[in-house]
């Protein structure tokens, strides 16, 4: 049944592309999965009943009970060749290489009632990143599927029931999204969301660095690296979700399904063995006069499924394995929590600073975004209204990483991850810096470049270091 949905979907997808191309049609380049288009922040506050929305190739009217619309994402990277004394299974390929992604979005909406929305989004998804996603903790493509793999066919991305309770009667206008097609909504209110979902589409967001449409490319710029989300490989879960929002804080909850096995396509329906808590915090005040800032705490619990990297190293040097194995465990129920941080601090109307910081206790896998068990983020970003280009983004971001004394460990003596591997190590803290600069050209034509330079890539100090070059096309219908 989901396939059908999914085939039906597509042929929508490519005929409204098809409908809203000026010359009639679109060729696609290559690529994958992406967080959700927000209004990032680095435009003027979203909240604002006077500024305009992101143009796109056409206006979607602010009265309609129905939402269509379409992106395009295309990624293209390339690295020169770099130092490597040796390499592993899971090694980032020292010889020069490119590759060219692309995610293709088609958002669907209704609104049911003045409280109540149906949301639908398909995806296709195809291309490949550099080394296929392999060898960078903090891989430099978000849009990037980690299972080369995985079927090209259209799939729906997110399927989700969202219901507004409202608590005042006061009400304050908002900018309706793929994600929130309400123009209006209660300063006090309760949101209830259901269904399938990408928890990082509400967790850990950051208006000025978690859009790789329109801003940072890194998985561990866009999005906290430590935070260990429920997802299957293409990012997605099944979770109920609850939001309290008041006028100055907000509070949010979400149990989500686990993968089956880490990085994995199919999810655990079983609750009892496997599941995740998600907590988030987030307090909106002003430090600067005039300009609102936000803090977010995090906190999250997953059971699954998971391997520890101790009793894999000891099962190594006992004789069990003949290298260490995340996976030679029976059917298993452990659990990892982690904490989380991030603010955004606005300056003006087009400059401001933000920041994350992440930790997870690290005993057990990396098990469904990237290996990373401490990370610590500091950029700025920027919209182009200081020189006349207000839709017009920029960005610089430095982040590093690290991973927990086993982690270390496990990897030195041989053993690989689902995104690591170089067969032995010589550990030092992956440092990452990313710079980009996207244009507005015409209506929704956004196309950008960047550069990311990576010292110690997957915390070798043997390796590297890597200087990655980017060109991205956004398109927004």
């Amino acid at each position: 049944m989901q396939r059908s949905w999914s085939q039906l979907y597509a042929l929508l997808f490519f005929a409204v592309l098809a409908l809203l191309s000026p010359v009639g049609g679109l060729v696609f380049g290559a690529q994958q999965e992406a967080p959700p288009d927000q209004v990032p922040s680095d435009a003027p506050d979203p909240r604002s009943e006077e500024i305009d929305p992101i143009p796109v190739m056409f206006p979607h009217p602010e009265t309609d009970r129905i939402w269509v619309s379409g992106q395009a994402n295309f990624i293209s990277q390339w690295h020169p060749a770099f130092h490597s004394p040796y390499r592993g299974p899971n090694s980032l390929s020292p010889e020069a290489q490119d590759a060219t992604s692309r995610v293709l979005t088609l958002y669907t909406g209704l609104r049911l009632t003045n409280t109540a929305e149906l949301l639908c989004d398909v995806q296709e998804t195809g291309g490949h990143g550099i080394g296929e996603a392999l060898g960078l903790a903090g891989f430099t493509n978000l849009d990037v599927v980690r299972n080369p793999t995985l079927s090209k066919a259209p799939y729906v991305a997110r399927l989700m029931w969202h219901q507004i309770i409202a608590l005042s009667s006061e009400d304050e206008p908002s900018t309706r999204t793929p994600y929130l097609l309400f123009s209006r909504l209660p300063v006090r209110r309760l949101e209830i969301r259901f269904g399938k979902l990408g928890l990082a589409d509400f967790f850990d967001y950051n208006n000025y660095g978690s859009d790789s449409n329109f801003q940072f490319m890194n998985w561990t710029v866009d999005n906290n690296g430590a935070y260990d989300y429920a997802a299957d490989t293409r990012g997605f879960t099944f979770a109920a979700m609850f939001e309290y929002h008041d006028r100055h804080w907000s509070a949010r909850f979400a149990e989500g399904l686990m993968p089956k096995v880490a990085n994995g396509i199919h999810l655990d329906a079983d609750l009892g063995r496997a599941r995740a808590e998600n907590v988030e915090f987030e307090i909106r005040r002003a430090i600067i006069p005039k300009q609102e800032g936000i803090l977010r705490l995090l906190a999250y619990v997953n059971h699954a499924n998971m391997g520890s990297y101790r009793q894999a190293i000891d099962n190594f040097l006992a004789g069990v394995t003949p290298v260490p194995e995340i996976t030679a465990h029976p059917l298993q129920t452990t659990v990892k929590y982690g904490f989380g941080a991030n603010f955004e601090q606005p300056f003006n109307n087009w400059l401001g600073l933000f920041g994350r910081w992440g930790w997870n206790e690290g005993r057990h896998e990396s098990y469904a975004y990237t290996e990373v068990d401490q990370t610590v983020e500091l950029g700025v970003g920027a919209n182009g209204a200081r020189w006349g280009r207000r839709f017009d983004r920029a960005g610089l971001a430095f982040v590093t990483n690290g991973i927990s004394r086993d982690h270390q460990q496990y990897l030195a003596l041989g053993g690989v991850g689902f995104i690591l591997g170089d067969g032995r190590l010589n550990y030092g803290r992956e440092n990452i810096v990313e710079t980009y600069y996207t244009l507005h050209v015409w209506r929704g034509v956004y196309p950008s470049f960047g550069f990311q330079y990576v010292t110690n890539p997957g915390y070798n100090r043997d390796r590297g270091p890597v200087l990655v070059p980017s060109l991205r096309l956004h398109l927004e219908f």
